[in-house]
This record gives C-alpha cells, structure tokens and sequence, in this order.
C-alpha cells in the first residue's frame, strides 16, 4: 500500500477527512501535506513510511495501555458502556463514585475480547456498563485491580471522569406552549446617554426592561461578550476574544459599582467629567472607538478598585475568588503579565510559556496587585450580569438574558496560554468557500485537540460552559456544527481552501453542554447555518438543542422553504449579524460591498442577478400570502417578512435590533480585516444615518411596534 494511502487510513483513524464535499456540491479531495500538518498538531508524526506504520499500531495498542479510558460520557437512562485493561487474570472491581459521594457497582458485561500482547506482557478486556439509575452529574469511575494470588488489599486503583448527560434538555419543552419572540443586539452598539462611548451592561439590564415591559418580548440575545485585552489596543471582533470563560470588562457600567459613591471628591469628580466626555460620542453614528472607552473606564476602575470595601463585599469578593478557582487566578495572571510583555516578547514562549512556570509563579508574588485587580473586574462584570439578568425577568420577560458563544479564541490569548496543551498549534479555525465567502474564512483561532480534550475529562470545556451559563436564560453557540467536525488549517496555508474537517465527539459535546444548561435552567440555540451532515439537526432536536433558521438561507432544490414548514424547535429570524440589516439587503447592498473588497468569484452582474433571483423568490412567499404587494416600500416589505415568519411553527422568533430602527448598514462582513471593513464598529442608526439612542426606543413612533404587531398576525 502506498504511503498516500496508508496516510489517509491514519487521517481516518483520527477523525482527520481526507475528502468533503462543499458548497458546490462536488467531492474534493485533501492533500497529503495538509493532512501530515494537521496529524501533527495532534502529536502524530506522518513525515514517513515508518512514522505513519508506527503511528497506525499506536492506534490498536493505546487503548490497552490505560486501564480505565480517559472519561466516559453517557446518557442518564442507559447503560453507558466502557472497557477496563488490566494484566490477564487478574481480579478487578469497578465501582461508581457519584458527585454526591454515594458508590454504585459498575455492572460487568459478558463480553469476551480475546487477551493480547502489549509491551511484552498478555492485557486482559473486560467490559462494564454504568447503570441507567446513575443520575446526570459529574462522577468518578474507580478501578481497583490486585494481581493473582494476592489480596485485594494489595490492590492498586486506577480512575477517569464519569459524565451523565440528561437525554433531553427540559428548558426547550417549557417553551412549547405558545411562539415567543425576541431582540437580537450587538450590545456594544446600543447606548443611551449614560453609555462610555458603547453599549454596557447597564444598558443591557435598560434594553432588556424596555422590550420586556414596553413591547412583550421574552428574551434579549446579545453578541459574545467574552474577554479581550487586559488594555487598549482591543479586538473588536467579540468572535475573536482572548477567552470564552471570562468576560469583557470593557461593559461595566462604572456609575453602577457601589464603591463609585465612595470615592474621593475629586475622584468623582473626574470620574463625572470622564462620562461627560462620551455625551458626543453617543451621539455619533460613524465608528465606535473601544480603545478611547476602555482607557477612560480603565482609569476610573482602578480608582473604584482602591475605595476601602465593606466586611460583606469583601466577603462576596473573596468567595467569588474562591468559587472561580484557579481558572480565575490563571486569566488574572495571564492579563498582568500581558501589560508588562508586549505580544511578541520571546519570553512568551520561554519563561512564561505556561501558568507553571519558575518565573509565571514568581511573578505572581509581584504582580499580586494587578492580579488582585483583573480579579476584581471579573467579579463586578459578574455582578453587573446578574443585575442586567434580573431585571430581564423582572420586566416579564420567560427568558431573559440569551448570551452568545464564540468559536474559539485567538492565538495568544489567555485561553491558549492557560490551555495551551488543550488547544492544536500551528492550526486555525475557519470555513471552506461557500456560498457567502467564495475564497473560505480564516478566523485566527485555534481549536480544541479532541484526544487531549478527552484526557482532560472536558474540564476546561465543562468550566467554561459553566461561566457563560452562570447569569443566563439561554446560550446560542455559534457554529455549533464545531462541536461536530470544524475546519483545520495549516497556519500559512495559500488559501482557507487547503483545509479539511476533524471531527469531535459530539455526543460528548453536546451531552455537556445540555447538562451544564439543564442545571443552569437555560434554553440552548445551536447556529446550525452552513454545510452540515443530514443527522446533525436531528441530532441535536432529540437532546433538546434548538437550531436556527434564516429566511434568505431556507432553500432547497425547488427554492425558498416556506415557513410554515420550518423546524419548531428553532430560533427563526430574517436576517444574521453577518448580513446586512434587511433594509440594506433588499437594496442588494451586499452584493456591492463584497465586490468592492473583492470578495466575488462570478462576475458583478453575474451575482447581482442571481441574487435578485433568490430574493424575489423570497418576497413572492409573502405576496402570495397577503402580506405585501408589487412596489411596497422597503420600510412595509421588512415588516412583511417579519410577518412571514410569524408564519412559521418556530418556538422562538428573532426581531434585529438593526431592522427596528431601519439601519442599512452591515455589522460584520466576514473575510475582512479592518483595512477593509470597519466590522464590529458600527453603532446603532436609523435608516437616516442618525445614532439612536436606548432611551428612544421605548417610543411608540418607531416601526418596531409594527413590526411586534405583524409578526403577532403572521402567527396567528
């Protein structure tokens, strides 16, 4: 067999395609060295005939070089199986320590795998099988084995993680009962006359009372608001932060901290004047400058942080600290140590290549200030989350709070510094051509390694779903077909073209992620737009995970699906941050900027027409059900699409913040950078190009009461 060939079969064994089909529908094949790249950022050298052949046996032989797998991961109301390795004829008990400390037998299986040489000496297989009472929770698997003719009191034991996943999350049948709708926002575009320059969390907590209480809406789903720099230069991508664990304390509402009417006069003084500032900023509608916000706010906290606390918020602080664990502590470090080294110090990759380094412990001890510092941030963005949470469901809203979650974080970041053996090098994340993007998307971002994820016992997963879960109704993954396969390409790779697809366990993934929302008592809305595999909706129905549908992405063979024919458990919407608002849309202006950048593969006129083909198609759907007309304006043919999708059985309905107040302008056109595309600094604006602020918006001349109105009628 050749070496291509025996390569492919060692991809395969890996979870590595070494062929998918695209946008195009046609077969296209990987090629060897993107294949050896990807091998070896899985720590499996593939450059020879010996590495592959060698690395193929190290397939059949490493399960039997563990006694116990690295985790185990179930489903509660059947018999998760497992094996456990142990020299042949040796006795062997398995029992099930439950999170609440209870011990449970494990069952054994009679199944018999015939015993093999390994390392010179003859392994035995058992199988044993968790049984179905085992509640949902995070549990331990305890192996004790003694060798024969011996006692068990000689035994040695070996463990792994046990995760018992809910069959289904309750939270998405609670909302069966009737169709509920929602705002969809970029938080840091929506301000009010209080905001720094950009949306915070005191904005959110108003937007969501205002749409709550005002307009009936249930929910309010907000972009990632994960953690980006420590200090200006910032990202602005919330797609692309520096962790998903923790958030961005660029939102904190700095008047709302209780010890900010503690400072000193001429503190606040300075801390009035500095929101002063920002009262002309709020006002524009151009860019967004996080950078000048953050410095502003940086300054104010630091002088908040240094106002003596009462015995009960130092308790609160300190059980926070505590709580958050050595999760907390590794992000504040990373952050004090990314304002004393620049991103391309070398030391990065030497002294402080990794949280348990000689120097990182010793810079701990200097650094225990701005440690203390970045944790305290960490704490009043907790606090400001749940207050913004509460008063979502204070204003009658069944849901509240939905936040989103990103991909992936980007190299250099806090994640890959703190999870670094976790975490693929020499990989980014991103997507082949398609439809939207004809050269591929490259996000910067790398992605979990599913084999060491795994010897993790998916700790850093499960931290992590837990903290964006904390003060949340619900949870949208983004690109939650990543938890199915994702796009790995090789870093300097000509094109995102020169990738290929890993796969994960997704019955693992998702099962967490169900598990960790159920006790969260959170709804879950996966972003399954995109090329995916038929089962993965299925899927993801049966554990009660609700997709996403878009009306201009909801075609097949014989054009646009009718809505009424769309999925119920399902988030529907007419447009995506990744799109211009539908007003824009309609004008065809997407098609312009794409051309402009440079983004077309088929020639302008070439698109434009097959453009307006797919959206008239759309708009007929509405024509034909009375709910617009030839020549209706652009203001009446958005509040019909709306109202199209009222049609739809969708438990969930998606209203854009940007299509409320008639804005034209894209938030993010992917496959750009800034050079080209101010993406993720647009503030809110109407159809006018004038700013709208928060407090506007609980008027009742805005079209986004008609809109609530037509998409109550299109339901009914």
């Amino acid at each position: 067999m050749s070496y291509s060939q025996q390569l492919r079969n060692l991809a395969a064994r890996h979870g590595v395609a070494t062929s998918y089909e695209g946008w195009d529908e046609q077969r296209h094949g990987v090629g060897d060295e993107t294949l050896r790249t990807v091998l070896a950022a899985m720590d499996v050298p593939a450059d020879t005939d010996v590495e592959v052949e060698d690395a193929l046996a190290e397939c059949e032989l490493a399960p039997w070089r563990r006694v116990l797998p690295p985790v185990v991961v179930g489903v509660q109301g059947t018999e998760a199986r497992f094996v456990v390795h142990v020299p042949h004829g040796d006795p062997v008990t398995v029992t099930i320590v439950t999170e609440s400390g209870d011990e449970v037998a494990a069952r054994q299986l009679d199944v018999w795998v015939d015993p093999r040489e390994v390392d010179g000496a003859l392994i035995g297989r058992a199988t044993f099988a968790v049984p179905a009472d085992v509640p949902s929770g995070w549990h331990e698997i305890r192996a004790s084995t003694w060798s024969d003719g011996t006692e068990p009191s000689d035994a040695t034991s070996e463990s792994c993680t046990l995760v018992v996943t809910p069959a289904r999350l309750s939270t998405s049948d609670s909302l069966s009962d009737r169709q509920r709708w929602g705002v969809l926002a970029q938080l840091y575009s929506v301000r009010s006359r209080r905001s720094w320059g950009l949306g915070d969390f005191g904005d959110l907590g108003e937007l969501a009372t205002i749409f709550g209480s005002v307009h009936g809406a249930d929910y309010v789903l907000v972009n990632p608001l994960h953690a980006a720099q420590p200090q200006p230069p910032v990202e602005a991508s919330p797609y692309l932060p520096t962790t998903r664990r923790f958030v961005n304390p660029l939102y904190i509402r700095v008047e709302n901290i209780r010890e900010a009417a503690y400072l000193p006069r001429p503190h606040y003084a300075r801390m009035r004047e500095a929101a002063a500032r920002f009262e002309r900023a709020n006002g524009k509608a151009d860019r967004i400058d996080r950078d000048r916000s953050y410095r502003a706010k940086l300054r104010t906290l630091e002088r908040v942080f240094r106002v003596e606390r009462s015995a009960s918020r130092q308790q609160a602080f300190d059980e926070f600290r505590r709580t958050e664990g050595d999760g907390l502590r590794d992000f504040a470090t990373w952050c004090a140590l990314a304002e004393k080294l620049s991103p391309r110090d070398p030391r990065w990759q030497t002294k402080a290549a990794s949280p348990d380094t000689e120097w990182v412990r010793a810079q701990r001890d200097k650094l225990s200030d701005r440690i203390e510092f970045h944790s305290w941030l960490q704490w009043i963005c907790d606090e400001q989350l749940a207050e913004a949470q509460h008063a979502a469901r204070a204003a009658g809203m069944d849901i509240g709070v939905v936040h989103d979650l990103a991909v992936g974080v980007q190299h250099g970041g806090a994640d890959a510094w703190s999870l670094r053996s976790a975490l693929a090098e020499g990989i980014t994340v991103g997507a082949p051509p398609d439809d939207f993007n004809q050269q591929g998307q490259s996000w910067d971002q790398p992605p979990w390694r599913p084999g060491r994820l795994a010897e993790l016992g998916y700790a850093p997963y499960r931290d992590m779903l837990r903290t964006v879960l904390k003060h949340a109704g619900g949870l949208r993954v983004d690109h939650i077909l990543g938890l199915f396969r994702l796009w790995w390409i090789p870093e300097g790779a000509a094109s995102p073209a020169e990738g290929t697809y890993v796969t994960y366990d997704h019955e693992a993934l998702i099962g967490i992620l169900v598990l960790e929302a159920e006790r969260a008592g959170a709804v879950v809305i996966g972003e399954d737009l995109g090329v995916f595999e038929p089962m993965v909706q299925k899927y993801l129905a049966e554990r009660g995970v609700l997709g996403t549908s878009i009306l201009w992405f909801e075609r097949d063979d014989d054009g646009p699906i009718p809505p009424e024919k769309y999925r119920s458990l399902c988030l529907t919407s007419v447009t995506t941050h990744d799109l211009p608002p539908t007003a824009g849309y309609l004008a065809g202006e997407h098609i312009e900027l794409r051309s402009r950048l440079g983004l077309l593969e088929r020639d302008l006129e070439s698109e434009k027409q097959h453009d307006t083909r797919q959206r008239e198609s759309v708009l007929q759907m509405a024509r034909d059900r009375g709910l617009s007309e030839d020549g209706a304006s652009i203001e009446d043919t958005v509040k019909a699409l709306y109202a199209l999708i009222g049609r739809s059985p969708s438990m969930l309905l998606g209203v854009a913040l940007v299509d409320l107040v008639g804005e034209h302008r894209i938030q993010n056109q992917p496959g750009t950078g800034d050079a080209q595309y101010p993406n993720w600094k647009i503030p809110l604006a109407d159809g006018s190009g004038k700013a709208v602020p928060l407090e506007d918006l609980a008027r009742a001349d805005y079209s986004y009461v008609e809109c609530e109105a037509v998409t109550a009628q299109g339901h009914s």
